[in-house]
């Protein structure tokens, strides 16, 4: 699949916002630790792309109530769908210069995922978090990603690559008061 880049200009994909707040402490603190005894970018990218799909377990496997869409707060309360994940290990990529788009695919609501840009080119990963079926890894060798669409089913891959969240998906993320309305109101298309 030929991925998109929404804004031409790559330091798009480098910025800190109100969502993907790489300057917050904690996001710094979190970086640093990861970046350690990191040999390269790339080491780094996969440790920050582990970190967050181990230790921050996916709320709806869980069965915990609290949403986070602040990548600080999903750091901080270790907890989050798959879009707050992906802000996360978006922020943390950031953090250490590494371009990163949000980026999205369309089951019965969208899931949330990103791209890291490496040797000229985007790689998508998937933070998610495994469980039995899901086998998510970090590889700019071919996509090992949690999810595969059924086109059948009128599920797809969505191409575009996004310097900041969808607004609908983080109007969904924001208005939620808990898990449960959340997963009722994630859009199911962009």
């Amino acid at each position: 699949m030929q991925l998109i880049q929404q804004d031409p200009d790559l330091s798009a994909y480098l910025d800190s916002d109100e969502v993907i707040d790489h300057h917050h402490p904690l996001v710094r603190e979190t970086a640093t630790r990861l970046a350690g005894d990191a040999k390269d970018s790339y080491d780094y990218a996969r440790r920050a792309f582990e970190f967050v799909r181990d230790t921050i377990p996916h709320s709806q496997d869980t069965g915990d109530p609290r949403v986070t869409w602040r990548a600080s707060d999903v750091l901080g309360r270790r907890t989050g769908i798959c879009h707050a994940k992906a802000h996360a290990l978006t922020a943390l990529l950031r953090a250490e210069v590494i371009p990163t788009a949000l980026c999205y695919q369309r089951f019965d609501v969208l899931h949330g995922l990103v791209a890291v840009r490496f040797d000229g080119s985007w790689h998508r990963q998937d933070s998610r978090g495994n469980k039995p079926g899901v086998d998510a890894r970090f590889s700019l060798g071919g996509e090992q990603l949690a999810f595969r669409p059924d086109r059948a089913a009128g599920e797809a891959d969505l191409p575009e690559l996004y310097a900041a969240p969808h607004p609908a998906v983080l109007a969904a993320l924001k208005a939620a008061d808990d898990r449960e309305q959340l997963w009722a109101t994630l859009p199911a298309a962009l």
